[in-house]
């Protein structure tokens, strides 16, 4: 039992610093080529600190444990609302612009919705089970398509918010911050997942129950990493559209590739996560529009502060849960 926690601990090590330097590779590039933080925290930060959630999601899914797979995904989702971005607001409030408010958190919003409808075809009367086919897996990735050609377009836009303060690399020494960090978390993400799971089930506890809670968070702590330190350095844009963006990428793109490999079937229970994961969706487009102040919307350190208790009220159900 002292092996798998030391190696947990190892773990952590090396999710802060991968954190560390992908947040400053990502704010360089962003920087060098005048695109936007926001653009760079949905698409290229999003997608390296997904890169766990993948890996647990296809090797759970792929050697039967549906359970962890869909779990994961789901509580990682709410782990990133109700405690990464809970942490990061409380160290820096996160200030957004309009179309982070009104257009990426709505389509994390749809993106519930649309993992809904998919998931529950008992409850429409399609299926005597429920499953994420192929073809559901198909439909998720047509919706990301959609999503990366929205990003596309704002990639299009002139930057006005890189800041003089971000330090500056050459093109491939930034490329192999990204890379490197990418690495980190994920190597990072692996040991902590892994050694947290031999824990659990030294512990006895359900596979359901580690999907939601230990992998789930395992896999949040690149996302984490990479937002606290971002909001940390300033980079508020890259903090919050890493958790939006991540979150995106989870449902789409993530719970879209892994069906085509191995069908998911899902427990029925986990329609109470759905409507967690929704509803946090939800309150922090409630918390941002209700902020409004000229043409920003910010998440504030009460907003923070709400969502880490939440969090810890929703960890206790899961655990009574069983």
């Amino acid at each position: 039992m002292i092996v798998p926690l030391l190696l947990l601990l190892l773990g952590l090590v090396i999710l802060l610093v991968g954190g560390d330097i992908f947040v400053k590779g990502a704010a360089s590039l962003s920087k060098k080529f005048g695109v936007s933080p926001m653009v760079i925290g949905l698409t290229v930060v999003a997608f390296g600190t997904s890169a766990p959630e993948l890996i647990v999601t296809l090797l759970s899914a792929t050697s039967g444990a549906s359970d962890i797979a869909f779990g994961n995904i789901l509580g990682s989702n709410i782990a990133n609302i109700f405690f990464v971005l809970g942490v990061s607001s409380v160290i820096r409030p996160l200030v957004v612009k309009k179309g982070t408010a009104w257009k990426e958190i709505p389509f994390s919003i749809l993106a519930i919705v649309v993992l809904y409808i998919l998931a529950n075809d008992t409850l429409l009367g399609s299926s005597a089970t429920n499953i994420i086919t192929r073809g559901d897996g198909l439909i998720l990735i047509s919706f990301f398509l959609i999503f990366l050609y929205y990003t596309f377009g704002l990639a299009l836009l002139k930057n006005d918010s890189t800041g003089d303060d971000v330090e500056s690399f050459k093109f491939g020494t930034s490329a192999l911050f990204i890379l490197g960090g990418i690495i980190c978390l994920t190597l990072g993400g692996k040991l902590m997942v892994d050694n947290g799971i031999i824990l659990a089930r030294i512990a006895g506890l359900s596979e359901l129950l580690i999907g939601l809670t230990i992998t789930a968070l395992g896999t949040s702590l690149p996302e984490l990493a990479t937002s606290a330190v971002a909001a940390y350095r300033g980079q508020v844009d890259i903090a919050i559209g890493n958790v939006v963006g991540s979150n995106i990428f989870n449902v789409f793109w993530v719970l879209g590739f892994t069906p085509i490999i191995s069908q998911i079937t899902i427990n029925g229970q986990i329609n109470f996560d759905l409507y967690v994961a929704l509803g946090a969706s939800m309150l922090l487009f409630i918390f941002m529009v209700s902020s409004k102040k000229g043409s920003s919307y910010t998440l504030k350190k009460g907003h923070g502060i709400i969502f880490i208790l939440l969090y810890l009220m929703y960890t206790i159900n899961i655990v009574m849960r069983g």
